[in-house]
C-alpha cells in the first residue's frame, strides 16, 4: 500500500508540475515577454541537455547503445522531428491563441486518435468501449469550441487547429518511439530526441530578438524548462514503477487540472459551463479506456 501511495503521489506531482507549465507559458505569452518560437527552442534544447547529462551519469551503457545503433538512430531523429518538437510547438501555439487549460485538454483528444490509427492499420472495427471513448471525445471537443452553439465559436479558428494538431503530435510523439522505448530507458531516448529538436531549432532561437527579462520571468522560464520538463517527466515516468500505467493515465487528469486552476485564479481565464462539461467529457474518455468493457456492462445490467 505504501508503494501505491508514493506512485500515486509521484504521478499527481509529475502532472501537476506539468499543468504548472502550461500556465507559467499563457503568462509569458499574454504579457507578450517572450516569442513562442524562442520559448520552446529554450525548452527543448536545455531539458534535452540536462536529461543527456542525466543519462550519460546513470544510463551511459543504453546512450552508448542507442548512439551506436544508425537505425535506431533515425527512428530518433524522426521521433525529435514530427514527435518532441511538432508536439511542443503545436501545445504552445494553442496556448498563445487560447489557454493553458484549453490547449492541455484538446491534447487528451489524443487516446481517440490513438484508437483510430491502430483501427487504421490493423484493419480492425474498435471496440464497443472505444467507438464510446471516441464518441465522448467528440461531443467534448464540439462543446469546448462551440459553447454548444452550432453557429458560433468559444475559440478561434487559430486556437482550435493549434489544439487540434497537438492532439495528432501527441499521437505521433506515442507511436513512433514505441519500439525503441522497449530496448532503452526512456529518459535516454527522450533526451536525446529534445535535445536533437533543440539544436534542430537553434536558428529560429538566433533570429529571434532576446527578450528583456525581469526576475519573475526568468524564474517562470526556469520552472517550464526544470521543473515543467524534465522533473515532472523523471517524477511521472518513476510513478509507472510502483503503480499501473491506467492508473497513471487517470491521474495525469491532474495536468489540466491544476493548468485550469491556476489559469482561472491568476491569469482570470474564464469557462462557461458548457465549455467545461465538454472539457470534462474529453478528459474523461482516459478513464473509460481505463476501464475494463466486461464492468461498464455489468454495471448497466444491474
Amino acid at each position: 500500500m505504501e508503494e501505491k501511495l508514493k506512485g500515486i503521489l509521484l504521478a499527481v506531482f509529475g502532472a501537476s508540475l506539468w499543468g504548472g507549465s502550461g500556465a507559467a507559458a499563457q503568462y509569458l505569452f499574454e504579457n507578450h515577454i517572450v516569442s513562442t518560437e524562442w520559448l520552446i527552442s529554450v525548452r527543448l534544447l536545455f531539458s534535452g541537455l540536462i536529461l543527456v547529462i542525466f543519462s550519460i551519469f546513470k544510463y551511459r551503457s543504453k546512450l552508448s547503445a542507442l548512439l551506436k545503433d544508425k537505425h535506431d538512430v533515425k527512428i530518433t531523429i524522426l521521433f525529435a522531428i514530427f514527435g518532441v518538437m511538432n508536439s511542443q510547438m503545436s501545445y504552445f501555439f494553442a496556448i498563445k491563441y487560447s489557454n493553458a487549460p484549453t490547449a492541455t485538454i484538446l491534447q487528451y483528444l489524443q487516446p481517440a486518435l490513438i484508437i483510430i490509427w491502430i483501427a487504421f492499420v490493423r484493419k480492425v472495427i474498435p471496440r464497443k468501449i472505444d467507438i464510446i471513448s471516441i464518441a465522448i471525445a467528440l461531443l467534448g471537443t464540439f462543446l469546448l469550441a462551440t459553447g454548444g452553439k452550432l453557429d458560433t465559436l468559444t475559440l478561434t479558428p487559430k486556437a482550435l487547429s493549434w489544439g487540434i494538431w497537438s492532439a495528432v503530435a501527441a499521437t505521433l510523439y506515442t507511436l513512433i518511439p514505441s519500439k525503441i522505448l522497449k530496448k532503452y530507458d526512456s529518459i535516454v531516448v527522450c533526451g536525446v530526441a529534445m535535445f536533437i529538436s533543440g539544436i534542430l531549432m537553434l536558428p529560429i532561437f538566433f533570429r529571434e530578438k532576446v527578450p528583456n527579462l525581469s526576475i519573475l520571468n526568468i524564474l517562470l522560464i526556469l520552472y517550464i524548462i526544470i521543473f515543467g520538463t524534465m522533473l515532472a517527466y523523471v517524477l511521472f515516468l518513476q510513478s509507472m514503477k510502483y503503480i499501473s500505467p491506467s492508473l497513471t493515465g487517470m491521474l495525469s487528469s491532474f495536468e489540466p487540472l491544476i493548468a485550469t486552476i491556476l489559469a482561472v485564479s491568476l491569469l482570470g481565464t474564464s469557462f462557461t459551463l458548457v465549455t467545461s462539461i465538454g472539457a470534462i467529457l474529453i478528459i474523461f474518455t482516459t478513464f473509460i479506456q481505463a476501464i475494463p468493457m466486461n464492468i461498464i456492462l455489468n454495471k448497466f445490467k444491474r
